[in-house]
């Protein structure tokens, strides 16, 4: 498939594009990933059940722990394994995955799901502490890429955060095809500051001192030190106060530019933020407002302020 330079490609279990792929010939089409996703991303389809070779219709099969390892067997019949032929196909596709920016996994799925995958002991019971083989595969490769299942997204935290996570992995993807400067690296951290500030103010400053301490002789060793941090912060999911938080840093840009009801009005509707009472698209929409008025160069640089497509309306919802 050839891909346009700036789209994005998310790979994802066939299943939830309506492949009918599963053990008994069904499929879990998922509608938010084909009715409002794909309008903004590419899908690559894979099932590695079906890479593995068992076919449609198949015998089902799980996960059970058997002498402290974890193995990938046919439920009527123990005997029938196929842990490290999964594994094998697992690690050998997963090394193909670099041109993704993100994945979207099939919940529960002995082969996909990404946590709480039921392991079954000798009595039979299960307990939900497994990984997927191939989800474990994929995370172990690619360990910045933003994953997650489909079945998480249905929160409107998670499924902000997963879609946040995407669009930032993306622009690092552009930004090293680019090609990897000094100047472009640090210009990557300044635009992200108050995306980074409402995820994790800590890791921020640590990353700050990062890049104010990165050269041309270790650019490289900086940036994989870098990326991995910047992605842990943007797995701690915004608080609304850490959120108040840059938007009143977003404010004092305009201290010379608003007159007093404006400021009150502002802050008033920050409040109603902070206490739940209006969605974070509120506030922001206020705030642009504002700044369209009264421009500002550093803030127009800031994907805070439109992280990913407005049409997605995901901060409608937190």
């Amino acid at each position: 498939m050839e891909q346009d330079q700036d789209s994005i490609l998310i790979g994802s279990s066939s299943c939830l594009l309506g492949q009918q792929v599963r053990f008994d010939g069904g499929h879990k089409r998922d509608r938010f990933l084909t009715n409002v996703l794909s309008e903004y991303f590419e899908f690559l389809p894979y099932c590695p059940e079906m890479a593995l070779g068992l076919g449609v219709p198949r015998p089902t099969i799980h996960l059970i722990e058997r002498e402290g390892q974890v193995k990938l067997v046919n439920v009527k019949d123990e005997t029938v394994e196929h842990t490290d032929q999964m594994k094998a196909i697992a690690v050998d596709y997963c090394k193909s995955l670099g041109h993704l920016s993100g994945y979207i996994l099939k919940s529960k799925s002995p082969s996909c799901g990404m946590e709480r995958v039921s392991v079954y002991a000798k009595n039979g019971y299960a307990t939900k502490v497994g990984v997927g083989i191939f989800a474990q595969a994929l995370m172990e490769a690619w360990p910045n890429m933003p994953v997650e299942e489909e079945g998480r997204l249905n929160d409107a935290a998670i499924r902000e955060n997963f879609i946040e996570r995407v669009f930032a992995y993306k622009r690092w993807q552009q930004m090293l095809e680019q090609g990897l400067t000094v100047a472009r690296f640090m210009d990557f951290h300044k635009r992200h500051k108050f995306i980074l500030l409402a995820h994790n103010e800590k890791l921020y400053r640590q990353m700050g001192k990062m890049v104010a301490e990165t050269r041309k002789e270790n650019l490289e060793e900086q940036a994989q030190a870098y990326i991995s941090m910047f992605f842990e912060a943007m797995r701690s999911h915004a608080s609304r106060k850490r959120h108040v938080n840059v938007l009143q840093h977003g404010m004092g840009y305009l201290k010379n530019d608003l007159d007093s009801d404006d400021k009150a009005n502002l802050l008033e509707i920050f409040e109603k933020y902070a206490k739940g009472e209006v969605p974070l698209i509120v506030p922001i929409t206020m705030l642009k407002y504002h700044f369209r008025k009264n421009p500002h160069d550093y803030i127009n640089e800031q994907f805070y302020m439109d992280p990913y497509p407005a049409e997605l309306m995901l901060r409608n919802h937190v």
